[in-house]
Protein backbone atom coordinates (compact mmCIF):
# COMPACT_ATOMS: atom_id res chain seq x y z
CA UNK A 1 0.00 0.00 0.00
CA UNK A 2 1.27 3.43 -1.12
CA UNK A 3 2.21 6.16 1.65
CA UNK A 4 -0.92 8.48 1.60
CA UNK A 5 0.13 12.18 -0.01
CA UNK A 6 1.07 14.83 2.22
CA UNK A 7 -1.67 17.90 2.16
CA UNK A 8 -1.11 21.35 1.38
CA UNK A 9 0.22 22.64 5.36
CA UNK A 10 2.31 19.64 5.27
CA UNK A 11 4.14 20.38 2.50
CA UNK A 12 4.35 24.18 3.04
CA UNK A 13 5.95 23.22 6.35
CA UNK A 14 8.25 21.17 4.74
CA UNK A 15 9.56 23.65 1.99
CA UNK A 16 13.12 25.08 2.33
CA UNK A 17 13.66 27.60 -0.34
CA UNK A 18 17.34 28.20 -1.04
CA UNK A 19 19.34 31.53 -0.62
CA UNK A 20 18.67 32.23 -4.61
CA UNK A 21 15.01 31.87 -4.50
CA UNK A 22 14.46 34.08 -1.74
CA UNK A 23 16.80 37.02 -2.81
CA UNK A 24 14.64 37.11 -6.26
CA UNK A 25 11.50 36.77 -4.67
CA UNK A 26 12.54 39.63 -2.45
CA UNK A 27 13.75 41.38 -5.80
CA UNK A 28 10.23 40.92 -7.64
CA UNK A 29 8.10 42.11 -4.33
CA UNK A 30 10.31 45.30 -4.23
CA UNK A 31 9.97 46.25 -8.31
CA UNK A 32 6.34 44.91 -7.74
CA UNK A 33 5.81 47.36 -5.09
CA UNK A 34 7.27 50.12 -6.92
CA UNK A 35 5.45 50.12 -10.06
CA UNK A 36 2.31 49.56 -8.39
CA UNK A 37 3.42 52.50 -6.22
CA UNK A 38 4.33 55.00 -9.38
CA UNK A 39 1.59 53.88 -11.45
CA UNK A 40 -1.39 54.16 -9.60
CA UNK A 41 -0.54 54.90 -5.96
CA UNK A 42 -0.24 58.38 -6.91
CA UNK A 43 4.03 58.24 -5.96
CA UNK A 44 5.76 60.83 -7.41
CA UNK A 45 10.03 61.54 -7.76
CA UNK A 46 10.92 64.62 -5.82
CA UNK A 47 11.35 66.58 -9.23
CA UNK A 48 7.76 66.11 -9.80
CA UNK A 49 6.62 67.06 -6.75
CA UNK A 50 8.70 70.01 -6.69
CA UNK A 51 7.41 71.05 -9.98
CA UNK A 52 3.78 70.23 -8.82
CA UNK A 53 4.42 72.95 -5.30
CA UNK A 54 5.80 75.69 -7.98
CA UNK A 55 2.27 74.77 -10.67
CA UNK A 56 0.52 75.57 -7.41
CA UNK A 57 2.37 78.57 -5.81
CA UNK A 58 2.17 80.29 -9.45
CA UNK A 59 -1.65 79.45 -9.74
CA UNK A 60 -2.15 80.98 -5.99
CA UNK A 61 0.17 84.10 -7.06
CA UNK A 62 -2.29 84.62 -10.14
CA UNK A 63 -5.38 84.26 -8.16
CA UNK A 64 -4.25 86.55 -6.01
CA UNK A 65 -3.41 89.26 -8.48
CA UNK A 66 -6.67 89.00 -10.39
CA UNK A 67 -8.69 89.21 -7.30
CA UNK A 68 -6.56 92.66 -6.62
CA UNK A 69 -7.01 93.52 -10.01
CA UNK A 70 -10.85 93.20 -10.32
CA UNK A 71 -11.20 94.80 -7.21
CA UNK A 72 -8.75 97.73 -8.20
CA UNK A 73 -10.49 97.83 -11.52
CA UNK A 74 -14.11 97.98 -10.02
CA UNK A 75 -12.89 100.85 -7.87
CA UNK A 76 -12.25 102.62 -11.16
CA UNK A 77 -14.64 105.83 -11.61
CA UNK A 78 -14.91 104.75 -15.14
CA UNK A 79 -15.21 101.00 -14.53
CA UNK A 80 -18.10 101.21 -17.02
CA UNK A 81 -16.66 102.38 -20.19
CA UNK A 82 -13.86 100.59 -19.34
CA UNK A 83 -15.59 97.16 -18.75
CA UNK A 84 -17.47 97.95 -22.34
CA UNK A 85 -14.14 98.58 -23.92
CA UNK A 86 -12.66 95.30 -22.66
CA UNK A 87 -15.83 92.89 -23.90
CA UNK A 88 -15.66 94.36 -27.38
CA UNK A 89 -11.66 93.74 -27.55
CA UNK A 90 -10.81 90.38 -28.60
CA UNK A 91 -9.86 88.16 -26.09
CA UNK A 92 -6.01 87.72 -27.08
CA UNK A 93 -6.02 91.34 -26.41
CA UNK A 94 -7.75 91.61 -23.35
CA UNK A 95 -4.57 90.86 -21.34
CA UNK A 96 -2.64 93.53 -22.15
CA UNK A 97 -5.91 96.35 -21.87
CA UNK A 98 -5.34 94.79 -18.10
CA UNK A 99 -1.95 95.44 -18.00
CA UNK A 100 -1.60 98.31 -19.68
CA UNK A 101 -4.52 99.65 -16.96
CA UNK A 102 -2.33 99.68 -14.47
CA UNK A 103 -4.87 97.32 -12.61
CA UNK A 104 -3.16 93.99 -12.75
CA UNK A 105 0.59 95.57 -10.78
CA UNK A 106 0.58 94.54 -7.11
CA UNK A 107 1.42 97.47 -4.95
CA UNK A 108 5.11 97.82 -4.77
CA UNK A 109 5.56 95.66 -8.07
CA UNK A 110 6.89 97.20 -11.03
CA UNK A 111 5.43 94.17 -13.54
CA UNK A 112 2.52 92.50 -13.06
CA UNK A 113 1.80 88.82 -11.80
CA UNK A 114 2.63 86.04 -14.56
CA UNK A 115 -1.47 84.84 -15.19
CA UNK A 116 -2.81 87.82 -13.26
CA UNK A 117 -4.23 89.92 -16.01
CA UNK A 118 -4.85 87.04 -17.70
CA UNK A 119 -7.46 85.60 -15.41
CA UNK A 120 -8.57 89.21 -13.95
CA UNK A 121 -10.05 89.96 -18.00
CA UNK A 122 -11.68 86.64 -18.09
CA UNK A 123 -13.34 87.19 -14.68
CA UNK A 124 -14.44 90.45 -15.55
CA UNK A 125 -16.02 89.78 -18.89
CA UNK A 126 -17.51 86.47 -17.32
CA UNK A 127 -19.11 88.32 -14.31
CA UNK A 128 -22.67 89.60 -14.89
CA UNK A 129 -22.92 93.17 -15.70
CA UNK A 130 -23.47 95.34 -12.19
CA UNK A 131 -25.94 97.46 -11.52
CA UNK A 132 -26.06 100.92 -11.57
CA UNK A 133 -27.57 102.70 -8.47
CA UNK A 134 -29.57 104.68 -10.25
CA UNK A 135 -31.11 101.45 -12.29
CA UNK A 136 -31.55 99.70 -8.63
CA UNK A 137 -35.18 100.11 -7.79
CA UNK A 138 -36.14 101.54 -4.17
Amino acid sequence: MAAPKPGLMQRFEDYHPSKRALGWSCALCVVATMIVGFSWGGWVTGGTAAAMARKAADGASANLAAMFCIAQFKSDPAHAVQLASLTKLDSWDRTSFITKGGWATLPGMTEPVSGGADLCAQQLVAAPPMASAAETPK
